[in-house]
């Protein structure tokens, strides 16, 4: 797997090999949405890899979609973060914020005054939130409207800024999972029957502009952006998969972006269709057939050699094995992610993985 400690550019971020960190939410921050100090421990221990995106980091107040979920809308949440990013540069590391706004993915119990979640449309998701007071139903989200757009799409570059101001070597913008740049793209969710709705070019607009506007402030080769083309996560549904995601990545090449990470849905198609539209750098996290879950470092290196993808991000592998490009290098073996604690909890199962010299 020599293919997989090949150096590889995104953008302005030199990678020093192709194994990615995925970002995966562990619930350990504050209430307040400020990452723990154990935080800086957990990421600089996982430095090795080419790359590491964050947990999902929510933009706003309203984006959190999830109880103990981390922010960058607050100096507070900056100076958390800033503690990671020291870490993982002391390690030699490099490291990205992914971005979120949740969108309908909420509950009035995670915000200020108890107000409805917002999304494309006044469509629940059908799912619930896990919260200390039990599993509550989504509700109904609000419709945004002009202003609602416009205030968001703001939010992500006050946010993409304070990444930079913390540290970050760029930002990642979530448009995958169900969560609302998503939520636009699809048309089971994107009823509306404005400019931002209706045909694929409607529904693309607004993560193009949120794309654009973040860009602009920071900079494109700071920027990536994931992407799941075909999931069906959150309660979300397309019908039109293939014509969506050509004509979406179509629109993107107009910025030079960082990369584009694609959350693979057994559907190679679709990752053949992206990768042949796509000029720039293609993180990918590979799932070929339903038996690939995880994925794991023979199934990523196998889609460097094919050519579908620059770098492979793998998650429970990361999470479980601080050290895998030395486990990997090695044959193995490899520790067994303890999915008890993946949520919430303390130090068990977030920074007590064992390495090899261990």
């Amino acid at each position: 797997m020599e293919e997989l400690f090949n150096p590889v550019t995104a953008g302005k971020i030199e990678l020093s090999n192709r194994l990615v960190m995925a970002p995966m939410t562990r619930s350990r921050a504050s209430v307040a949405g400020e990452v723990p100090e154990l935080a800086a421990t957990y990421y600089a221990q996982r430095a090795s890899a080419g790359l590491i995106i964050t947990e999902a980091t929510q933009i706003n107040t309203i984006g959190q979609g999830y109880i103990r979920t981390p922010g960058l809308h607050t100096s507070e949440q900056v100076a958390a973060w800033r503690g990671v990013t020291t870490a993982v540069h002391d390690a030699g590391g490099r490291i990205v914020a992914q971005l979120v706004h949740c969108g309908r993915i909420g509950h009035p119990v995670l915000y200020p005054g108890r107000v409805l979640p917002i999304g494309p449309s006044a469509i629940a998701s059908g799912e619930q939130l896990f919260h200390t007071d039990g599993m509550l139903d989504h509700p109904v989200p609000r419709e945004m409207t002009q202003a609602d757009i416009e205030e968001t799409i703001a939010d992500f570059v006050a946010a993409a800024r304070k990444a930079i101001e913390a540290g970050f070597d760029g930002v990642e913008l979530h448009g995958a999972n169900g969560f609302l740049l998503h939520q636009f793209l699809a048309d089971g969710t994107n009823r509306r029957t404005d400019g931002y709705g209706g045909s694929v070019a409607g529904r693309i607009r607004f993560t193009v502009e949120v794309v654009r506007a973040v860009a602009d402030a920071v900079g494109a080769e700071r920027v990536g952006i994931k992407l799941s083309p075909g999931i069906t996560y959150n309660g979300i549904s397309e019908s039109d998969t293939a014509e969506l995601y050509s004509v979406l990545v179509e629109a993107l090449t107009a910025f030079p972006l960082a990369y584009i990470h694609v959350s693979e849905n057994v559907n190679r198609d679709i990752t053949r269709l992206i990768r042949a539209s796509w000029p720039g750098t293609l993180l990918l996290n590979a799932h070929p057939t339903a038996e690939s879950y995880p994925s794991n470092p023979g199934i990523g290196a196998e889609a460097v050699r094919e050519g579908v993808a620059d770098a492979v991000v793998l998650a429970e592998y990361w999470l479980a094995n601080p050290d895998l490009p030395e486990r990997i290098r090695s044959g193995g073996p490899y520790n067994t992610a303890d999915k008890a604690s993946f949520y919430g909890g303390d130090h068990r199962g977030y920074t007590d993985y064992p390495t090899l010299n261990a």
